[in-house]
């Protein structure tokens, strides 16, 4: 496959001064412009020979660019910054037909259907998220129905304080919610830290790329029925279990016992079997 095209487009640099492409803070962005970093972004999602890559906030196109020249078949990017598409269709105009620019909003894209032209080819998510639609973006795909998902790794960018709410067990301070929807339904892990320099303009805080691969599931139960415990259960986090499960069950101690669980423990200590337990009690 000849990358010759790709090689030959401007820096990022140039194609930001050239489209006035400010990043802009009520869209979440900070663009990432070093090539090298972005091609070790793309590589943690594996080798992406044959594999049609769902990119979430391109903005001028660096990870774009990183994950055609890893050798992506195709990337789908959604973008919502109208500003952002004259750049992208500089890359896609290299690509040889292997980038599809949507724009609009990923909160309210079927990701799936946008991905089915991929036909059997497996489908992977790789993207720096922007900061503010982050962690819905990922719950929404954590609930994907059915499971396993339609995607076989994710590849994200969060802020080093999601990345560890993502991949926190029992015990930990950041465990809560999402560490147990993430953890119920995939083998999360943090790759590695990016400092704040490396993007435009810096963040205030350390960045982190997490991989996230799908699993069967290992303690079935309802995901409305979990996320409805978690929520009681996270939300009062202080209060022992007795009392913060009150408003869903009519005897939590009950309950409890049954589940395997100290009546007396608060939610930060209970695995994810316990709640998938909890869960499955609830049924619903």
């Amino acid at each position: 496959m000849s990358t010759s095209a790709l090689d030959a487009l401007p820096p990022l640099r140039d194609v930001i001064a050239d489209h006035g492409l400010r990043a802009t803070k009520a869209l979440g962005q900070n663009f990432l412009l070093d090539l090298n970093l972005t091609r070790k972004i793309a590589r943690a999602a594996g080798p992406l020979d044959g594999v049609h890559v769902l990119e979430v906030g391109p903005g001028p196109g660096g990870l774009t660019r990183a994950l055609l020249l890893e050798g992506a078949s195709r990337v789908t990017a959604i973008e919502k910054d109208a500003r952002c598409l004259e750049a992208l269709s500089q890359i896609a105009a290299a690509a040889d037909g292997r980038l599809n620019v949507v724009e609009g909003d990923a909160l309210e894209c079927d990701h799936r259907a946008l991905m089915q032209a991929a036909g059997d080819a497996p489908c992977r998510i790789v993207a720096n998220l922007p900061y503010n639609v982050a962690t819905p973006l990922l719950t929404g795909w954590l609930a994907a129905e059915p499971w396993p998902a339609w995607f076989d790794r994710m590849v994200l960018m969060f802020q080093r304080e999601v990345a560890e709410r993502i991949v926190a067990k029992p015990g930990d301070a950041a465990y809560g919610r999402l560490a147990v929807l993430a953890g119920w339904r995939s083998h999360a892990r943090i790759v590695f830290d990016v400092p704040p320099q490396a993007f435009t303009p810096p963040p205030k805080v350390v960045s982190s790329v997490v991989q996230l691969v799908p699993k069967p599931i290992e303690h079935p139960c309802r995901l409305k029925a979990l996320e409805t415990v978690t929520r009681a259960a996270f939300g009062q986090r202080r209060k022992m279990l007795r009392q913060s499960l009150k408003p869903i069950f009519p005897d939590p101690a009950l309950v409890l016992r049954e589940a395997g669980i100290d009546e007396t423990a608060r939610a930060e200590t209970v695995s994810i079997e316990g709640f998938a337990a909890l869960a499955r009690a609830l049924g619903t």
